[in-house]
């Protein structure tokens, strides 16, 4: 849709993936020929190939017990919605959020995390069987929101009080209800556009440029209870060769400990296509009748 920038063609599209290492550039220290790993990229670069050149500071080991697939699914999604909970708005026990799509890949995985620091999650879906999934990933209370009125069903369920935090993925049909049940000093964590961009808000400016630089933001719109915008991206939050293995590292240890499923973070896989049909899984997402997330096998695949 031209939403995000992309660089100008040729390019090899895919931001994450797994795999072996099979050659270290010069200087690379701490990994070897043959070590399994986990990795986020940017085109040109980018991840839809047998092989991936990836920047040092953007490489993981894949611990010990955790395959490269569900590695490789673990990264993007699983990062984000950890950085989301622990950085954007640190979730607290005792906490009312709210997630929006928690049937879905990031929220899924946002609302087990917010559940497991001790918060009350609602979310929110478009169909009951997503109503299910979401139930499953530890949302106490989910609203159909194709359904019910958004804004007015989580006010009836804090009785009145509002949400700390939206972590909202969904964007445009989403974003207006979610500032409207945010508690009094509430966050709007608006990470996502699945429905489109925010009406009357360029929000992505806040994550691609400087604040300076948004003129359209009515920021008059926040004042209700005085709540607060964030856009945040997940780039941002790994700008150091640190940041990121600190953020990659706990992040895949979450997904391999192995605890009750509620505890921990579960990210489920829901389809593999060869890579030779990443159309046809493009199309399938964007239909937004899938759940979890969708892997793209290269020919080696299941040597890892």
């Amino acid at each position: 849709s031209g939403l995000y920038p992309l660089p100008a063609s040729p390019f090899t599209p895919g931001v994450e993936g797994a795999g072996v290492v099979a050659v270290l550039g010069a200087g690379v220290e701490g990994l070897a020929v043959g070590d399994r790993v986990a990795y986020i990229t940017r085109p040109p670069c980018g991840s839809y190939g047998e092989f991936c050149a990836v920047p040092y500071g953007r490489v993981v080991r894949t611990p010990a017990g955790l395959s490269s697939q569900v590695a490789a699914a673990s990264m993007i999604q699983g990062m984000t919605a950890t950085a989301l909970v622990t950085l954007a708005y640190p979730v607290k026990a005792g906490d009312t959020v709210l997630v929006t799509a928690a049937a879905g890949g990031t929220g899924g995985l946002v609302a087990q995390l917010a559940s497991a620091a001790g918060a009350t999650v609602i979310g929110t879906a478009s169909t009951p069987e997503k109503a299910e999934i979401a139930r499953q990933a530890g949302c106490a209370h989910v609203i159909l929101y194709t359904e019910q009125d958004l804004a007015a069903e989580v006010l009836r369920l804090t009785g009145g009080r509002g949400v700390a935090a939206v972590y909202d993925g969904v964007g445009a049909s989403t974003f207006d209800a979610g500032l409207a049940c945010l508690a009094r000093l509430g966050w709007m964590v608006s990470y996502g556009n699945a429905s489109g961009k925010v009406r009357g808000a360029s929000i992505l400016t806040l994550t691609w440029s400087s604040v300076a630089q948004v003129a359209d933001v009515d920021i008059l719109r926040l004042s209700r209870n005085n709540v607060r915008l964030m856009r945040p991206a997940l780039w941002g939050f790994v700008e150091t060769k640190e940041d990121f293995e600190a953020l990659a590292s706990q992040t895949l240890a979450a997904v391999a400990e192995g605890r009750l499923r509620v505890r921990r973070m579960c990210v489920r896989v829901t389809a593999r296509y060869p890579l030779e049909r990443a159309a046809e899984a493009h199309r399938d997402l964007e239909s937004r009748g899938t759940t979890g997330k969708l892997l793209l096998l290269p020919p080696t695949a299941a040597a890892v």
